[in-house]
């Protein structure tokens, strides 16, 4: 997978996916912009590299497929993130297992003894705490912190309101916050 592409702005984003909708070879742009963030969301989910490159394909091919379809409203990254949920459930029907969130290899700088020490307690007690999350917890931190996806584009994704997003992602950190200290 490519390393890490920016979104292109919010702006950019109705554009990209006009020029798309006339011209399937300009899909690549979109693509371009939104690749690295759903690779990753799908690893987090499955944890290997050659699934979650298959799914990403799957879901890009998807997209392309049906972006004649798609009606700009803003929030693309939530209808892009729909198709990649849709495909990576359709992964685990065929029996595959999902990775939870606390078994994903978290790197750190192996150079300092003592902080690799304090960071592998630390990563402990929050993979203590995420083990006592619930599916809906967790995913929305994959949600906004692997797929970096905007509250607003959350809340489209998951039929809910914008501030009610907001809301439970910012208590659910208030109380990992208060648990980890």
């Amino acid at each position: 997978m490519p390393e890490k592409t920016q979104y292109a702005s919010n702006d950019d984003i109705p554009a990209l996916i006009t020029a798309a909708q006339r011209d399937p070879a300009a899909f690549a742009e979109i693509y371009d912009c939104y690749c690295t963030p759903v690779y990753r969301y799908l690893y987090s989910r499955v944890g290997n590299q050659l699934d979650s490159e298959d799914l990403t394909t799957q879901t890009f091919l998807a997209a392309l497929e049906n972006i004649h379809r798609y009606r700009e409203q803003g929030r693309f990254g939530a209808w892009l993130f729909r198709i990649a949920r849709t495909k990576v459930m359709d992964y685990f029907r065929r029996g595959k297992p999902e990775v939870s969130l606390e078994s994903l290899n978290i790197r750190s700088n192996e150079g300092d003894l003592l902080g690799l020490v304090i960071q592998r307690q630390e990563q402990a007690r929050i993979v203590a705490i995420v083990q006592k999350m619930t599916a809906e917890e967790r995913e929305l931190l994959r949600l906004r912190y692997v797929a970096e996806l905007s509250f607003s584009e959350m809340a489209a994704l998951l039929g809910k309101n914008d501030a009610a997003v907001k809301k439970s992602h910012y208590r659910l950190l208030a109380r990992i916050q208060s648990q980890v200290e």
